[in-house]
């Protein structure tokens, strides 16, 4: 999955699958985790948050099953 880097302290990149509703996002530290299920209307409010970090914390985490990529 393609991703953008982000401006974020804590994160370096994120990626969508749109088909899949896979949110993929690279953590400082060469972390990256999949989120399952996530809605196209997350990922653009994840895109247009201030913090993305605490938009991952906040709403991504807590709503979604992972895996590590």
């Amino acid at each position: 999955m393609q991703r953008s880097r982000v401006d974020s302290s804590s994160i370096v990149s994120v990626g969508y699958d749109q088909r899949a509703s896979v949110l993929e996002v690279e953590f400082r530290g060469n972390r990256v985790y999949q989120y399952l299920d996530v809605p196209p209307e997350e990922f653009d409010a994840l895109m247009a948050a201030e913090s993305k970090g605490r938009f991952v914390n906040g709403v991504i985490k807590p709503a979604h099953r992972y895996r590590a990529a």
